[in-house]
């Protein structure tokens, strides 16, 4: 594997789990009827946790994997990884939450799942433009997937709310 893949594995993976976990654990905590500061402090918790947790387990994984196959143990590949993976979590992780610090109630949850879904849609398009893929067919995969995450945190909100 080419460090440009790496990197872009990498990219891709982490803004798609930092869209689909937020806005899942967003949408779950807010339909549970907490208040808004425990939302946002649930959302920044978790981007940060997270973050960091991809960023690390992205560098053992490559590490580990380098040693395996017996390549160079030369760090910087794997490191520079962890900080793409890093990056693209953290930053990503705000799109969903944006909206619980702007705008009050359910319509806070609308535009979180909206915007979130959209984003999910567009990293499909760019992933396939990117590797030579079908553009609407990788943005409705990646639409369709992160939507079914919602859904789970929706349903985990409702059955399970305060």
């Amino acid at each position: 594997m080419t460090q440009r893949s790496l990197y872009f594995r990498n990219f891709i993976f982490g803004v798609e789990d930092s869209l689909v976990s937020t806005v899942g654990l967003l949408s779950g905590v807010a339909m549970g009827g907490v208040s808004r500061e425990v939302i946002v402090l649930s959302g920044v918790v978790l981007i940060l946790v997270e973050a960091f947790s991809m960023a690390t387990g992205s560098f053992l994984t490559e590490s580990s994997v380098r040693e395996f196959d017996g390549q160079a143990k030369e760090p910087r590949g794997p490191i520079l990884g962890g900080v793409v993976m890093f990056i693209s979590y953290m930053l990503s992780g705000f799109f969903p939450l944006a909206p619980y610090i702007f705008i009050d109630g359910i319509n806070a949850l609308y535009v979180s799942v909206g915007v979130s879904l959209l984003a999910l849609f567009v990293l499909g398009g760019v992933s396939g433009s990117l590797s030579g893929g079908n553009i609407f067919g990788r943005g409705l995969r990646m639409l369709l997937i992160g939507g079914a995450a919602v859904l789970v945190g929706v349903a985990a909100g409702l059955v399970l709310g305060v």
